[in-house]
């Protein structure tokens, strides 16, 4: 029986593994377990200033791309294209699926467009929350995009 729900704010990682704990158990019984690796990576300029960076995790076949920014002097001048480049290549390497990872409607959904990467799903925007886009690219071992989903290669 419930006794009570706490709302727990910040990082609590006790707490992270207590739930992940049920979860690992349930995915390892359907032969699917959470063996999730996460890695980052950290563009850098020849003077040694960083340039950008990417925070990733690989879970269930799949690289999800958690966070990349491009320092404001940087934009436009390829990082981000590097390096997404490099995390599709990181996919390959591993024979994974391909890379999914989401946006705001206001930070970069041409950048993820003219990458080849397909919308998979939005969240509307509401008040003054933004909308937040969902993107996805297959690939293959060989270096080739593969179908999105949507018809799209």
């Amino acid at each position: 029986m419930l006794g009570e729900i706490v709302f727990v704010a910040g990082e609590e990682p006790a707490l992270v593994e207590e739930t992940l704990a049920p979860m690992s158990e349930a995915a390892e019984a359907a032969g699917r377990p959470f063996e999730i690796e996460p890695f980052h990576l950290r563009a850098v300029g020849n003077d040694g200033r960083f340039l950008g960076g990417a925070f990733c995790r690989i879970m269930q076949g799949w690289v999800y791309v958690a966070y990349i920014g491009v320092s404001a002097d940087a934009r436009g001048g390829g990082i981000g294209a590097a390096l997404m480049a490099r995390i599709e290549t990181v996919a390959r390497e591993r024979g994974l699926a391909g890379v999914y990872l989401d946006t705001f409607d206001f930070q970069a959904p041409g950048f993820y467009d003219r990458m080849g990467y397909a919308e998979i799903g939005r969240l509307p925007a509401v008040g003054d929350a933004p909308q937040r886009i969902w993107y996805c690219k297959r690939l293959d071992a060989a270096g080739n995009d593969g179908e999105n989903g949507d018809g799209r290669t």
